[in-house]
């Protein structure tokens, strides 16, 4: 039998005690980089769990999310009267914010939408209506298209409203409704509406910005200065048919389908603007190789065709950033498998530049069909919104914090070839440009899919830039 000293036995026990307090301790402890936080990440992050938990999408409406972005910033100390809810259903509410200012230049608006895009419980590996934090990213619906930017504003005012900030400007915060569809859509109805709880100098939507990794690496933020047009359009050809026993060249679906060949070889002119010739040239420094000649080719006057033709061949995004273009997106024709086609269709969806116009589009389809049997008609044509003109202060700011919290990183302007809400305020007359100091990996898009994410990391940096830039730009 083994000699056990009353001393040693007391260590024993010790060392025991020790292990169990330290395991104890490890369970009951948060997660460590949640500790970490600072003050105000935790409001960000607190603020985003309490949004992406809130279900926002067509049927549910923005009202509930709206309200309780309303309840934190009255505790935050912002007078009743300088926070409304309003909208033109109860379910369909929308959240505009006043952080009062000196008055001594006009208001700056920031907006950000509040509803999102449908998510089916089936199609997600979690519940996408839980905020999930989870090798490093931050998951749920929502969490990138925009409810990250919607904390992101309502956070920082409420820092700097702790900190006595006291702007040169008003600076108005809108939290909308019905961005992603519906028929509630809260920018348009401020505007028609309550445009003076909106009307300002100009306008920054974090939903129309941000920056991209690539490969890891941090490489381009985009200020977003104009949006392409949405239009659609209908291609149809009638046919007396008969009995498939007895066909004749004279066939709906072969009219069609030749007329759809047409259009694609069809490409529609280069044109460039003040944006896409600055966003060709800033991007074109982050290239290398063929790519970069190509670009550069396609800046000169004369524009070199041969460059054009291999960028938009090999890369969508140029392409889009340069021309109008169509493309056919839905197809149909005939009505019985022993019966010639009587009807055939397709749909053509077309993304504008902000100079054409859907008259002179639907012209040009005529013209590159080319078939006085394919009948062309606009099925639907979202309003154009002009070009908002580059502001010195803006891109200044932005390009002085990006080169502060991401040395080399290229700040460019750009044309969505999407749409968001700022739109209807160019329209109005109020200039909006897309600012966001969030990246997300350019080869993983998941806005509107499964499994949406944010990388844990690149909210807090998104949440300190907006911080920079609302102090700076208001000033």
């Amino acid at each position: 039998m083994c000699n056990v000293t009353r001393d040693s036995l007391l260590r024993f026990f010790v060392l025991v005690g020790a292990l169990v307090v330290a395991v104890c301790s490890a369970m009951g402890q948060p997660d460590k980089g949640k500790d970490s936080l600072t003050t105000h990440q935790k409001l960000a992050r607190d603020i985003f769990r309490e949004l992406i938990e809130i279900n926002t999408t067509v049927d549910s409406g923005s009202t509930r999310a709206a309200e309780a972005m309303a309840t934190r910033l009255e505790g935050a100390g912002f007078a009743d009267s300088d926070i409304s809810v309003v909208g033109p259903r109860p379910q369909n509410m929308n959240l505009v914010v006043r952080y009062r200012g000196k008055g001594t230049l006009r208001p700056i608006l920031f907006i950000g939408h509040l509803d999102v895009v449908t998510a089916l419980r089936e199609d997600w590996s979690f519940n996408p209506f839980t905020f999930l934090e989870k090798d490093g990213y931050f998951y749920g619906r929502g969490t990138t298209d925009m409810k990250c930017e919607d904390a992101d504003l309502v956070a920082n005012l409420i820092r700097l409203k702790q900190e006595g900030f006291i702007p040169n400007r008003d600076i108005i915060v809108a939290l909308t409704e019905g961005e992603e569809g519906g028929d509630a859509n809260g920018i348009i109805w401020l505007l028609e509406n309550r445009r003076d709880l909106i009307d300002a100098d100009f306008c920054i939507n974090p939903d129309g910005g941000g920056g991209d990794i690539d490969s890891g690496r941090h490489t381009v933020i985009y200020v977003q200065t104009s949006e392409k047009t949405y239009v659609s359009y209908q291609l149809e050809v009638k046919n007396k048919g008969g009995h498939s026993s007895l066909p004749v060249k004279d066939n709906a679906i072969y009219s069609l389908a030749a007329g759809l060949t047409r259009l694609a070889a069809f490409d529609f002119p280069i044109r460039l603007n003040e944006t896409t010739r600055m966003c060709l040239e800033r991007r074109a420094s982050r290239e290398t190789g063929q790519k970069k000649s190509d670009v550069l080719a396609i800046l000169k006057v004369p524009m070199d065709t041969a460059a054009v033709n291999r960028i938009a061949s090999s890369y969508p995004d140029y392409n889009a950033t340069m021309r109008t273009t169509c493309v056919a997106t839905m197809l149909s024709g005939g009505h019985a498998e022993n019966a010639l086609p009587q009807t055939a269709r397709a749909t053509v969806n077309c993304r504008l530049l902000p100079e054409d116009s859907s008259e002179n589009v639907m012209a040009e389809l005529k013209s590159i069909v080319a078939d006085s049997q394919i009948a062309v008609t606009c099925l639907y044509a979202s309003a154009s919104s002009s070009l908002s003109p580059l502001r010195k202060d803006v891109m200044e700011t932005v390009e002085r914090i990006t080169a502060a919290m991401w040395p080399g990183v290229v700040v460019t302007p750009m044309m969505s070839a999407g749409a968001t809400d700022g739109r209807s305020l160019r329209r109005a007359g109020i200039p909006v440009y897309g600012v966001s100091g969030i990246f997300t990996d350019a080869n993983d898009v998941r806005a509107h899919g499964k499994d949406e994410r944010i990388g844990v990391t690149e909210f807090y940096e998104g949440v300190d830039f907006m911080y920079r830039f609302m102090k700076s730009v208001s000033r």
